[in-house]
């Protein structure tokens, strides 16, 4: 009869905390933004977010929007926002402007008020792309107005839609259509500033392409627990505070010690592993080498292409040829890329693809010629903080197509700085856009077989994987 009892009353309490998180979760996630209405304007993103529910109930209780936001700000911009709740950050490659306060973002003419009446009324133009030093790229982008300080001169316009979490507005446009400025100034930057608000939090994005944000769903959806906007509707929305413009560190990098959450290349790595669902974590998982060559159909092509992917091949490599139909579908090819132990291909955007690879994997870059820094800077110090090793393979004057082109005592071949200083249009034209490559083959078999061998002693270290 006791045991009966217990048991009773057992499951009476089962049920009662049943009931209890039931109430607990209505109660935390109810939310009209989870559900995107047909007049809203914006772009409804895959459902892969079944992981983030746990994290939202973390961030409501211990992260409030003004501690989010405050991790974004440093030293007298932090006095700044902790006086008037607003803060602009200013460098050579971004803006970033951060409002811990109500704001209204009219779509039309891109403008954002951010009222305070005890300021006096300031207006500041801001593209929102990080690459304010390329004024190619940021030809491209369109601006956006902020209206900061007492709105009596010029009042906000009525709400259209309300939202409960922050916005961040930023420009889809710049260099995209290029894989390296895409991850570099976008899907990077992206990633510092809004990874610590665990997807509490709406994109807006200006310069609207929907083939970008297609091709980088995953990405965005992981990022945020909400649909993105697409200003182009005209419509007026209401957050309860926002970030304009991205953090930029450097070429393919996080800085960790200027991240909120203290995130590294490893835990973006990850992040990217999760939101592609990439299987393999470190190249040691692989019985044979599987290397990928990237193949180029304009400049700094391999002329020699057939005859160095038998080298390969008779080097015991199972090749597997990227080339640019392959490259354009980024759900897949990352899955791909992440299938190799190896990466070999001419200085390029392509390249940027080594983001994919599993911790341990070798990077070839065949740097063609003057491309010496870019070569290293652009991928090659990156791809040592991926957990990548990294080798170079510098091309002598009789492998580029200018040796023939010009001849070795042309200044072309035997004096590149005097190209090289008429300016970057001119160097561009020559080395960048103008020059492909025959690989001596015995030469760059020493370092496949260098790749190999590095392979073959490869095992995970200090838990990473």
């Amino acid at each position: 009869m006791e045991k009966e009892s217990r048991r009773l009353v057992n499951c009476a309490a089962l049920a009662i905390c049943l009931v209890f998180i039931v109430l607990v979760y209505a109660t935390l996630f109810q939310s009209n933004d989870l559900k995107l209405p047909g007049n809203e304007g914006g772009y409804r993103l895959s459902d892969s977010r079944s992981n983030l529910w746990s994290e939202r109930i973390n961030i409501d209780a211990v992260d409030p929007q003004e501690f989010l936001l405050r991790r974004l700000v440093r030293g007298d911009d932090r006095v700044q926002f902790e006086s008037n709740g607003f803060s602009c950050h200013t460098d050579v490659h971004s803006e970033v402007f951060v409002a811990n306060k109500p704001v209204r973002i009219f779509n039309k003419g891109l403008t954002v008020y951010v009222p305070h009446d005890d300021q006096p009324h300031v207006k500041r133009i801001v593209k929102p792309y990080a690459r304010k030093e390329d004024e190619t790229a940021m030809e491209l982008v369109s601006p956006v107005q902020i209206l900061h300080g007492n709105s009596t001169i010029n009042p906000p316009p009525a709400c259209n839609f309300t939202h409960n979490v922050t916005a961040v507005v930023f420009s889809s446009k710049g260099f995209t259509g290029n894989v390296f400025h895409e991850l570099n100034e976008i899907i990077i930057p992206l990633f510092i500033t809004t990874r610590h608000f665990r997807s509490r939090l709406k994109f807006i994005i200006t310069d609207f392409e929907l083939r970008w944000v297609r091709k980088y769903n995953r990405v965005l959806s992981h990022l945020s627990g909400y649909d993105v906007i697409n200003p182009d509707d005209g419509s007026v929305h209401c957050f309860p505070g926002a970030v304009i413009g991205l953090k930029y560190h450097n070429n393919l990098a996080l800085n960790i010690t200027d991240i909120p959450g203290g995130y590294s290349m490893f835990d973006f790595k990850h992040f990217l592993k999760e939101s592609y669902n990439l299987k393999t974590s470190h190249v040691s998982a692989f019985r044979k080498p599987v290397l990928m060559l990237i193949s180029r159909r304009n400049s700094r092509r391999f002329l020699n292409e057939e005859d160095m992917v038998e080298m390969m091949e008779k080097l015991g490599f199972r090749v597997t040829r990227a080339e640019p139909e392959m490259m354009s579908n980024s759900d897949e090819f990352a899955e791909v890329v992440n299938t190799c132990s190896v990466m070999v291909g001419a200085h390029g955007a392509g390249l940027t693809n080594e983001i994919f690879l599993p911790t341990g994997a070798v990077m070839v870059q065949v740097v063609p010629l003057t491309l010496e820094w870019a070569a290293t800077n652009y991928f090659g110090e990156p791809a040592k903080a991926m957990g990548l090793r990294y080798l170079e393979y510098m091309i002598e004057p009789e492998e580029s197509s200018l040796f023939d082109a010009y001849g070795k005592d042309h200044p072309v071949i035997s004096d590149p700085e005097s190209v090289i200083s008429k300016g970057y249009y001119a160097h561009r034209a020559v080395y960048v856009d103008g020059q492909d490559l025959k690989i001596n083959l015995e030469r760059f078999k020493k370092t496949l077989i260098e790749a190999k061998k590095i392979l073959e002693t490869s095992t995970p270290t200090n838990g990473r994987m």
